[in-house]
């Protein structure tokens, strides 16, 4: 069974920088579908990225935030940790930040292109991150 650990949340100014950590334990990390989501008070958990570690195949949200390269995401297999890497944050960005897993493993990269929450069942109890102005 996966088990999922955000960390690296936290208070920062506009303009500032965090690294999200998510940790995994208990199945082997690589062949999981990941990903990561937010979600702001009042607003639906939207996705972030998703990842496939075993192969490094990785995709940002088309949305027009995350496509200005302001959130750029890595993973480390020998550590079991995935990574969302955010600059030039704005106070928009501030919600809960959260990493989920598939806990079913493949082989299949291409079965991991989704940002849609319902393909997760693991989820990590996420990380608070606050921009303020």
């Amino acid at each position: 069974q996966v088990q999922l650990a955000e960390s690296g949340g936290g208070s920062v100014q506009a303009g500032g920088s965090l690294t999200l950590s998510c940790e995994s334990s208990g199945d082997t990390f690589s062949t999981h579908c990941m990903g990561w989501f937010r979600q702001a008070p009042g607003k639906e958990r939207e996705g972030i990225a998703a990842v496939y570690p075993n192969t490094g195949t990785a995709w940002i949200r088309d949305h027009s935030e995350f496509a200005k390269g302001r959130f750029i995401i890595s993973h480390d297999n020998a550590k079991s940790t995935l990574y969302l890497q955010m600059n030039s944050l704005k106070p928009e960005d501030t919600a809960m930040y959260y990493c989920a897993a598939d806990p079913n493993p493949t082989a299949n990269p291409r079965y991991c292109y989704t940002f849609n929450p319902d393909k997760y069942s693991v989820w990590g109890s996420g990380t608070q991150v606050t921009v303020s102005s």
